[in-house]
């Protein structure tokens, strides 16, 4: 591993403000924690008009950044962040995951038709509609098949989608939907699961490391009785998606990661300009409305994302000790006022979010991984 030069790492906030008190809090941990594992100085947050010597800057973006916004930062290479970098605002979303119903259907600039044809056999069914038409045809081909999936193309942890059974139900839910919305952000319709199974499969490369990780999100409840993300347990090795696929225990697990391999391996191949230095692949497994088993990846994060702070707990170990190969880590969200962290583990966030109520955020390493 070469050598890597001194950097001042900052986090790339928020510019609308969107992130909650709790997000924000996470965002920054791992801005400070990536310069203490790499000894780099921790310079605070961006400021959009200061100047950023090319090389001198390690940036930790709230979200995937366009390749503009990353020329004027000096990022050049997936060492100079952690996240990613698109060509285009919808590459980074949800939308991309599924092809057009008719090549002359409506797509926003920069549509690759040629990742959804490179991808399709490692996605559930569905589709990306952009206007009214496609949007009814769309809809009507899926609920011949069973239930479907409404999905928002930005939304986060499983918010911003809905379960739809019926025509009459998908015609409540597209009331008042704008076509100029639907032109300008998209609409994401897919086939749903029962009896799931989400896998997390993804990849970080910081300090010059790379290392692969398969997981299992799990869920609990917030301060509403809601059911919302509720952590991420990770199995991380050092090298790529070949060393995970080894690590595999089941062929379920090798199935989920070679979709997201192929997922991965278009996006880089399909995209001009795209940077993936952290990159998260959901994968769902569960059967289909026939009683068919299925399995496809639902979308990609090529963001700060859930799983992160497992994820770099994961990556200081192996920088740490560069003869181990294996490391087991987990992310843990917790609601209420009585959530408390277990001996060992690094607190995220405790404390009353403005917007969700008193919770508890902390990351762990679990010492049962083989060296």
């Amino acid at each position: 591993m070469q050598p890597n030069p001194p950097r001042t790492v900052r986090y790339m906030p928020d510019r609308a403000s969107q992130a909650a008190e709790h997000e924000r809090a996470t965002h920054l941990h791992i801005a400070r924690r990536v310069s203490d594992i790499m000894r780099w100085s921790f310079g605070g947050e961006w400021v959009e008009s200061a100047s950023h010597p090319p090389g001198q800057t390690y940036f930790v973006p709230y979200q995937t950044i366009s390749c503009d916004i990353a020329s004027t930062c000096g990022i050049g290479s997936v060492d100079d962040l952690f996240g990613g970098v698109v060509p285009h605002a919808h590459v980074g979303t949800k939308i991309v995951t599924h092809g057009l119903v008719s090549p002359r259907s409506a797509a926003p600039a920069g549509w690759c038709e040629a990742f959804s044809t490179a991808v399709d056999g490692a996605v559930l069914e569905g589709f990306s509609v952009f206007e009214p038409s496609d949007l009814e045809r769309a809809a009507k081909a899926l609920l011949a098949q069973g239930s479907m999936r409404v999905k928002r193309p930005d939304g986060v942890g499983g918010q911003g989608q809905q379960v739809v059974e019926d025509a009459a139900q998908f015609a409540a839910l597209v009331t008042g939907l704008s076509e100029e919305r639907l032109a300008q952000e998209g609409l994401v319709l897919e086939q749903n699961l029962s009896e799931v199974t989400t896998l997390s499969v993804g990849q970080l490369r910081v300090g010059g490391l790379g290392i692969s990780y398969y997981g299992y999100q799990s869920g609990t409840l917030d301060n509403r009785g809601e059911p919302v993300y509720g952590g991420s347990e990770l199995w991380c090795v050092r090298g790529g998606f070949d060393a995970l696929d080894k690590l595999a225990p089941d062929a379920n697990t090798r199935l989920a990661i070679r979709q997201a391999m192929t997922y991965h391996e278009a996006a880089l191949r399909c995209f001009p300009g795209i940077l993936l230095s952290r990159a998260n692949y959901d994968v769902a497994q569960g059967r289909d409305a026939q009683g068919q088993w299925r399995s496809g990846v639902l979308e990609q994060s090529w963001r700060l994302g859930g799983a992160s702070p497992a994820e770099i707990e994961a990556a200081a170990v192996l920088l740490r000790q560069p003869q181990r190969r294996t490391v087991h880590a987990v992310t843990v969200e917790r609601y209420g006022r009585g959530a408390t962290a277990p001996p060992g583990a690094i607190v995220l966030y405790h404390g009353e979010d403005p917007r969700n109520g008193p919770m508890l955020k902390y990351a762990q390493v679990i010492h049962d991984a083989a060296a």
